[in-house]
């Protein structure tokens, strides 16, 4: 069964064929600068790659563009369209309604157009993606995969925040969480790593990229996560600010900062970029730190200090833990920074290999010390393969509706 995995974001359209239930992909790549003169198809087939110039205007325009080339004699994978048995898809928000995905449908629909007040940078263009497959194969079925499902098991004292109660009532303000299938791929391939069933595990899950989320995952399951009702709160990120003192935003307004203003300040000239004021690319940091850039390296230390204070945290939220696992783009590959952020983390059983985490680079790796309590793992995140899964096992093999994971 050949399943087609849609990411849709703004700007961008990342897709992957597989072949199921194999998990083999079959063609990847990425429409980018939607909305610009100068977008451009990156379309990778049989070990070549096919790059392409365009002015695609919308995610739609894209969507089109990434199924006409899958029918392509000279790039794509498939004789026709009719061969994708089912398209899977990634939505950011699915509120308190989905605790897994689900195949889509128009109540699905409704429910995605109606949380895109809580996500509007993300549901509006993951809904698009939706609509334009349902115009082009309205007969191929397709799935509705929610970063924030994996989170529905978090218990109420954890999601609630001290605010009125009306205000969750009525406006549904509550801690969310995101990146849930992630997350969940990284916490089912430790269970696997450890010889355990999915729900048999204890662990810390620390996805770290340009955003980055850190979750405390009990029995298997979700139970508390850094980022909140957006994805903003949680340790310092790229360009976001993290967790501060929200008094700082009144003080800011009352010295002229609009709404706009401060959006944009929380969301985009802080965290990392905010701190160094050089670059909110880590790996540019730390080069900028060896050089001896002052804030560069404070920028670092701020980083890895809160997420240290995360795990801390869900180490005492959690009990017991088994084991914690670094991945997302910064997880996998910044050997230093999990060196830094394991350090002096004894006292809750965490103690580093420092020869084999030196060595490890964007692979599947245990690189705790053998008597380290907690086991610590590298394991690089595999949403898109985690999406295709569950679109299969819907769409596939059961006729089950839902798929919690």
């Amino acid at each position: 069964m050949k399943v087609l995995v849609i990411n849709a974001g703004s700007s961008s359209v990342k897709y992957y064929l597989y072949d199921m239930p194999n998990a083999e992909v079959l063609v990847r790549g990425s429409i980018e600068r939607i909305g610009e003169e100068n977008s451009e198809l990156t379309h990778f087939f049989a070990d070549e790659c096919h790059r392409e110039q365009a002015q695609v205007g919308n995610v739609e325009g894209a969507m089109d563009m990434i199924l006409d080339t899958l029918v392509r004699k000279d790039v794509g994978a498939l004789e026709n369209l009719l061969q994708i048995g089912g398209v899977g898809h990634r939505v950011v928000h699915g509120g308190e309604e989905f605790t897994g995905s689900v195949i889509v449908d128009e109540k699905v629909i409704a429910s995605i157009e109606k949380f895109a007040d809580l996500a509007p940078l993300h549901n509006p263009p993951n809904l698009a993606g939706i609509r334009a497959v349902q115009r082009k194969i309205p007969d191929v079925p397709q799935v509705a995969c929610f970063d924030t499902a994996f989170h529905s098991t978090i218990p109420k004292v954890a999601y609630m925040y001290a605010l009125p109660y009306k205000l969750y009532e009525k406006h549904h303000i509550r801690r969310y969480g995101f990146h849930g299938v992630s997350h969940r791929y990284v916490a089912r391939r430790a269970a696997a790593l450890m010889g355990r069933e999915k729900y048999d595990i204890n662990v810390i899950t620390c996805h770290l990229g340009n955003g980055c989320s850190i979750t405390a995952v009990k029995n298997g399951r979700s139970v508390d996560t850094s980022m909140g009702f957006t994805p903003l709160e949680g340790v310092p990120m790229g360009t976001r600010s993290g967790d501060l003192d929200p008094a700082i935003l009144f003080y800011l307004g009352d010295k002229g900062y609009d709404v706009k203003k401060l959006k944009t300040l929380c969301n985009k000239e802080s965290g990392l970029i905010g701190i160094s004021g050089a670059s909110n690319d880590i790996r540019n940091l730390i080069d900028l730190a060896e050089e001896g850039h002052e804030r560069a390296k404070l920028a670092i230390d701020v980083f890895c200090y809160r997420i240290k204070k995360y795990i801390g945290a869900y180490a005492a939220v959690l009990g017991t833990v088994d084991a914690v696992v670094f991945t997302g783009g910064i997880g996998e590959n910044a050997v230093h920074l999990r060196s830094q952020i394991c350090s002096d983390l004894t006292q809750i059983g965490i103690d580093l290999d420092p020869a084999t985490n030196a060595e490890t680079v964007a692979t599947e790796t245990e690189i705790s010390c053998d008597d380290s309590r907690v086991t610590v793992f590298v394991v690089p995140t595999n949403e898109q393969a985690a999406i295709a899964h569950d679109t299969y096992e819907l769409t596939g093999v059961s006729e089950s509706c839902h798929v919690s994971g």
